[in-house]
């Protein structure tokens, strides 16, 4: 082998170097080399041909000749086309140099929910710097991960609480109006667990259903605008790989005609942006929405006092997409303040201003209109007893129309003369249109986080336990351009609940059907989530939703070492681990007990994170195809209700 393969053939064994095709990334090589990157060195020192080619022995100390091997590996005859790692492909990557569009491993933990925490979530603690175990998986090590999971607990709670669920609701007459099989699930969903599992376990039942998929992921700022009760800081490439696997999960959910919004702020709007192309197509977005959020701008903010926030649009075929208009305000409204015969109107007036206004540019606009104020005729001809009127400015300047004589001719009624500071002016009647196309930049009271999102939800006395949560109405007015009556919506963001509500308060508004999906892992989705919405219940009693949880394995283990507060803890937990968990197959037990003194030298944080790193994350949850496998005690009921779900009623 010549000096140039066995060298190739090295550096392939560090995952740095090769893109997920396996090509040599030639600028990382380099970049490492003059670096002086240890582990290259390292892995350069173990071919004795390289050794002797690339290191000088000087008085028997070896040093690195960093500029020769620079110059080796920049000859084209070493990577003749290393531009082919690149081309075609301009987009993310991670830190490994990975395209995100070609990556297969996945980002298992949603910031701060499955992660480790040593810092407090209370108001006095929330400075305190928190310690996340991030959780992520090579494709090498995921084998059932993202296999159906078997479900749990379910309950069925409406306005009278919560009942045992006997059975899922298939209303066939729903399912003709979505165009979908009449024994598609119509029920009202609340499910908890870890939301990428969840996703995977949705498609059997709902691929291809859901119309609008909406979402509020975290932000990762380096700030206090976070988007939890919790610090929120979440490594750049890892948040954009856990944003991917789940994106790429839910677009299979979408139907052909569907949506995906996603709210986010200025930190990551690029990235997740060019994201989103890769995996829906370009072609695909059809808008960037602005919205003004926090009207007084944020206070803490060291340059521009954010007070805004967007959230991206796509369609899953642009050739089938069809958006819906936004009503028009109260405020709007009420600028329609005259009536006729025909409708409501306000007074716009006939005359041009701005570019091209004046008869040089539009000389065949420049003509008189003629004015009866007895009658009120309105006229193109000169009669007898009418006056003219030009198109004039307020100093007095020839101006020119907006509409040609044709025009006018054709649209006589829709024209009003009204006579403004001693002078007659022509007003066109701008009829009332109930609705109107939406704006890419939203702004307006209703749309305020804080009086409609944080204050709102102190009327359910939930505002303390919940920060930053969306105004209802901006949730309202998403819903309501990007489905219609009958859909399904999907929010695996689910938080304090805003979505299931701006669901119910948009089918009491139009007689919808509108049916909703949220997926929640935090604990609070008891207190919050399901809080929020008893209330509502309270209040608008003829809804009901199906609360289920996925069957935690492993994830009873990741809870019990996140909660422990000493060694001693983390060792009885060790025990039942042993015993009762799926460790990973790299793990000897026997080794760990042997050498149980060094653990204990560790401190608290190490120690939980070596813990964790034994687990086996494929067995989090009790995958379905499993289900009969007496080892996991799953009860007939939850058996008959998990067939039913995943299969059919007829098969359950």
């Amino acid at each position: 082998m010549t000096l140039m393969n066995e060298l190739k053939e090295l550096l392939k064994k560090d995952v740095r170097f090769i893109d997920s095709e396996g090509n040599l990334l030639k600028n990382r090589i380099v970049e490492l080399a003059l670096k002086l990157d240890k582990d290259l060195i390292k892995l350069l020192l173990e071919n004795e041909r390289i050794k002797n080619h690339f290191f000088k022995n000087i008085d028997g100390i070896l040093v690195f000749d960093k500029e020769k091997f620079v110059m080796f590996i920049d000859n084209k005859e070493f990577l003749p086309d290393s531009y082919t790692a690149f081309k075609n492909k301009i987009g993310l990557a991670n830190e490994e140099g990975k395209y995100l569009a070609k990556s297969k491993e996945v980002v298992l933990v949603w910031p701060y929910k499955d992660c480790v925490l040593e810092g407090g979530q209370e108001k006095p603690d929330e400075k305190r710097d928190e310690i996340f175990h991030n959780i992520v998986l090579a494709p090498d090590e995921i084998d059932r991960l993202l296999e159906p999971k078997v479900f749990t607990n379910f309950k069925r709670i409406d306005k009278n609480g919560e009942h045992k669920l006997e059975g899922f609701r298939r209303d066939s007459e729903i399912n003709r109006k979505r165009g979908l099989p009449e024994d598609t699930i119509t029920d009202n969903l609340i499910i908890k667990g870890n939301n990428l599992l969840v996703l995977h376990s949705l498609l059997k039942e709902f691929r291809g259903k859901i119309k609008l998929i909406y979402i509020d992921p975290p932000y990762n700022p380096q700030s206090a605008a976070n988007t939890f009760c919790y610090n929120n800081n979440f490594n750049h490439s890892t948040w954009l790989t856990f944003m991917k696997n789940r994106i790429d999960a839910a677009k299979y959910l979408l139907s052909e005609d569907g949506f995906f919004c996603v709210s986010i702020d200025h930190n990551e709007l690029f990235y997740l942006g060019v994201l989103c192309d890769e995996i829906f197509g370009r072609d695909n977005r059809i808008g960037i929405v602005a919205v003004e959020t926090n009207p007084g701008g944020r206070s803490d903010s060291k340059f521009f006092a954010t007070s805004g926030e967007y959230f991206l649009v796509y369609t899953k075929n642009i050739d089938k997409a069809k958006i819906n208009d936004l009503p028009l305000s109260e405020e709007e409204l009420r600028e329609y303040r005259y009536e006729d015969n025909i409708s409501r109107y306000k007074l716009v007036p006939l005359r041009r201003t701005g570019s091209n206004s004046t008869p040089d540019k539009r000389p065949n606009l420049y003509f008189p209109i003629y004015y009866n104020p007895e009658t009120k005729e309105i006229s193109v001809k000169n009669r007898e007893g009418f006056i003219e009127i030009y198109p004039l400015g307020k100093d007095g300047t020839k101006r020119v129309w907006r509409w040609s004589k044709e025009k006018i001719i054709k649209n006589i009624e829709n024209l009003e003369i009204r006579e403004v500071n001693g002078k007659y002016t022509v007003f066109v009647k701008d009829r009332i249109r109930y609705s109107k196309k939406p704006k890419t930049v939203w702004y307006g009271a209703r749309y305020d986080a804080s009086t409609y999102g944080t204050k709102y939800l102190q009327q359910f006395n939930l505002a303390e336990d919940f920060s930053y949560p969306k105004s209802l109405y901006l949730v309202q007015d998403i819903i309501r351009i990007l489905s219609d009556k009958n859909s399904i919506i999907l929010d695996f963001t689910a938080g304090s609940g805003t979505t299931a509500e701006a669901v119910i308060r948009l089918n009491e508004e139009d007689g919808g059907n509108r049916q909703f999906i949220l997926c929640e892992q935090m604990d609070y989705v008891h207190t919050i989530t399901i809080g929020r919405l008893k209330r509502i219940l309270d209040q608008i009693e003829k809804y009901d939703f199906v609360y289920m949880e996925l069957m935690k394995l492993n994830k009873v283990f990741v809870e019990k070492i996140r909660d422990a507060r000493t060694t001693e803890e983390l060792l009885n937990v060790w025990e039942e681990m042993k015993h009762n968990g799926f460790l990973s197959y790299r793990v000897n037990s026997k080794l760990f007990d042997e050498n149980i003194e060094e653990f204990k030298t560790l401190n608290l944080d190490e120690q939980k994170k070596l813990l964790l790193e034994m687990l086996d994350y494929n067995d989090l949850y009790v995958n379905y195809s499993e289900i009969d496998d007496a080892i996991y005690n799953v009860s007939k009921m939850d058996k008959k209700l998990n067939k039913e779900f995943y299969r059919g009623k007829e098969n359950a």
